[in-house]
């Protein structure tokens, strides 16, 4: 059960990695798809950083190293903090982000309307959103955004995964049966072998 968890996120990264090249580089669907691709991109963030840390968390369960466990927290903590401030970071990562917070209305990280300086047009909010702030920005920041909608969608993640898992599952087995197959046809044709 450990390792389905690391093996899952490589699939989903995989995936959702192929998925976005596919989309990307087919003219015909830029139009048609110019609109998922930011959820695309999100996948594959959350597939490799899924895929990390399960091989961390792996090896430190395996291992039973608390320093493993401890590094993964550690090292999720760096990874956040060093895209504070949203305002320092390349024109196409700000642009991605701004794009998530006009759909999930939300605005910065982790902080908020403070991860940015200055905040962007797209955390701006009417008076008659729920979560708009005093400022007129949204006060909800994105990753909470992010873990609800993970969470809403939780049981259609984990159910493509599980069933990826036992296609590769399914996909080994035959694979072993067939190596023991062939295996005894040589046994067969030349018993002189021990």
């Amino acid at each position: 059960i450990k390792t389905l968890k690391y093996v899952s996120g490589l699939i989903f990264c995989d995936n959702t990695f192929v998925l976005k090249l596919l989309l990307t580089t087919s003219n015909c669907s830029r139009q048609l798809t110019s609109g998922y691709l930011p959820g695309a991109d999100l996948m594959i963030a959350i597939g490799v950083i899924i895929m990390v840390l399960g091989f961390f968390g792996c090896c430190g369960a395996i291992r039973e190293n608390r320093c493993l466990l401890l590094l993964v927290d550690d090292w999720v903590k760096e990874q956040m903090n060093k895209l504070s401030p949203l305002s320092s970071q390349p024109t196409d990562v700000q642009a991605e982000v701004e794009q998530l917070q006009q759909q999930l209305k939300c605005c910065g990280l982790l902080n908020g309307p403070s991860d940015w300086n200055p905040v962007p047009s797209s955390c701006r909010c009417n008076g008659t959103a729920s979560n708009c702030g005093t400022n007129g920005y949204y006060s909800t920041p994105c990753a909470n955004q992010v873990i609800s909608v993970l969470k809403s969608n939780m049981l259609v993640v984990l159910g493509i995964a599980f069933a990826i898992a036992v296609l590769l599952i399914f996909g080994m087995v035959f694979s072993m049966i067939l190596y023991c197959q062939i295996g005894r046809k040589e046994g067969a044709i030349s018993p002189g072998r021990a």
